[in-house]
């Protein structure tokens, strides 16, 4: 419980930094979709996306049995990124974007979009996560 906890006070803390000090949102579907653009927001992009990489990597190292095994398989896991990457493009942004950065700005996209994301996952867990009917 106080590792959730903690892993959303520092998503909240990074997104309300990556607003105020760069008036940036940290929809990491967008970021990472924009990264390689050669615009002026290229570097923030990019500095942002490998802090979310390094803290996880310091937290794998740091606390190895943070990071849980997949639960089936790689050959699950690709296929969910690849969903998932489609569900963020079709909804144009992801769980951070919206569900993040949007709803606290009072977003009724964003609403409609977490209520999508839920449901989705909802569905998911029921039918093929663990305890599901095999």
């Amino acid at each position: 419980m106080l590792r959730g906890l903690a892993g959303g006070v520092l998503i909240g803390l990074a997104a309300g930094l990556a607003w105020v000090l760069h008036g940036r949102i940290a929809g990491i579907s967008g970021l990472l979709g924009r990264s390689l653009d050669r615009d002026g927001g290229a570097g923030f992009r990019r500095a942002f996306l490998a802090g979310l990489a390094g803290t996880g990597l310091v937290l794998a190292l740091a606390f190895p049995s943070a990071i849980g095994p997949s639960v089936r398989g790689t050959t699950a896991l690709v296929l969910a990124g690849v969903l998932v990457g489609l569900g963020t493009t079709l909804g144009n942004g992801c769980t951070s974007g919206h569900g993040v950065c949007g709803l606290a700005r009072g977003s009724r996209r964003s609403l409609v979009a977490v209520c999508v994301f839920m449901a989705t996952a909802a569905l998911v867990v029921a039918l093929a996560g663990p305890g599901a009917p095999r």
